[in-house]
């Protein structure tokens, strides 16, 4: 596996600055004219990519409003929803995918899906995905990782609750099952996720250990902690997006509205490039700043075979004479001519 892939066309990983992914998830609350503008405003930002979910309501649960079936968590966005009528709300209708991924591809973004399940792939293979993403809640169903590794196409996974065991059993499958190229997400499924608890120091063990591209499904509010993973290396940022939090979405709360997805884009790109080499000593940019540095310059007028002293040479800014270290050297050697004070001290004006 390399550490650098390709999906149509764009290189994602070592050496590329991170590629942005906007989540639009339910948050176009039904409604096809914002999720196109979803897609414009994405586009607008910068954002490299757009990302669907492919389901329904009757691929994901039972339409069953009792026990299990009901969101009891206290803590939960959604508590007291039952699981059916909230996939209802938050699915992408299968109809709008064409056109969407249409209008994303006009607007220079890349544009594929989460499938849920076998018929899913089958869809979004009719329409020419350029890649795959398998969400935390799928990454240990093995039969459908395998159905869309036999695509052939790269496969984007995140990696929310899986232990390390079962993630082995996640990438084994995708290799066997024929996929190549692979980018591991690390992810925490909590909606939204407190900062405590994202662990960007898994980052690069996840690198290592499956020789494969890394980022992150980031659920936290905010950019920082997606900045913070570019620093670490993450070839991916992948973000929920909405176009306003005020208006509502089911995923909403944790989203980013245009003008944040578009700083997000532009400070990750500051980080990248910030990251550069091993490097010390004088950069381009720097050498100017030379000027401000110390070094020796005669600080008392001193004539023709007048000896170097404490008295009439003294360490200063600027620094266009001898660096301060030759100062002792110095000390006692003969002048050649008359030197004018302020004038920087060099090795041919001392016998």
């Amino acid at each position: 596996m390399s550490t650098l892939i390709e999906i149509d066309g764009r290189k994602v990983g070592a050496g590329q600055p991170p590629f942005i992914i906007a989540e639009l998830s339910g948050n176009h609350q039904q409604s096809y004219d914002t999720a196109i503008a979803m897609i414009d405003a994405a586009a607008a930002a910068g954002a490299h990519a757009i990302k669907l979910q492919t389901y329904t309501a009757d691929s994901m649960t039972l339409d069953v409003e009792a026990g299990e079936f009901v969101i009891s968590e206290a803590d939960s966005l959604w508590q007291g929803e039952a699981l059916y009528r909230l996939y209802q709300k938050a699915a992408t209708p299968y109809e709008w995918h064409e056109g969407l991924f249409k209008r994303a591809r006009d607007s220079g973004m890349l544009a594929f899906s989460s499938p849920f399940d076998s018929e899913a792939v089958d869809f979004l293979e009719s329409l020419e995905v350029p890649c795959y993403k398998v969400a935390s809640f799928e990454n240990t169903d093995l039969p459908l990782i395998r159905r869309i590794a036999r695509t052939g196409k790269p496969i984007i996974m995140s990696t929310g609750m899986a232990s390390l065991s079962e993630l082995q059993e996640s990438v084994t499958a995708a290799r066997e099952a024929g996929c190549k190229d692979l980018i591991l997400l690390k992810c925490t499924s909590a909606y939204p996720s407190p900062a405590e608890d994202i662990h960007l120091a898994s980052l690069a063990d996840l690198r290592q250990r499956f020789g494969c591209p890394v980022g992150l499904s980031d659920h936290t509010t905010g950019v920082e902690i997606a900045l913070a993973a570019t620093a670490l290396g993450a070839a991916v940022i992948e973000k929920h997006f909405v176009l306003s939090r005020a208006a509502g979405g089911v995923d909403a709360a944790f989203s980013l509205e245009p003008a944040e997805l578009e700083l997000l884009v532009q400070q990750s790109q500051r980080v990248f490039a910030a990251l550069g080499t091993v490097n010390y000593g004088q950069t381009e940019s720097d050498r100017t700043a030379r000027f401000y540095r110390r070094s020796i310059y005669v600080s008392r007028n001193i004539k023709a075979g007048e000896a170097a002293s404490t008295d009439n040479i003294k360490i200063v800014r600027p620094g266009l004479g001898l660096a301060p270290k030759y100062f002792e050297q110095i000390l006692g050697k003969i002048a050649r001519q008359d030197l004018a004070k302020g004038t920087p001290v060099s090795w041919e004006v001392f016998e």
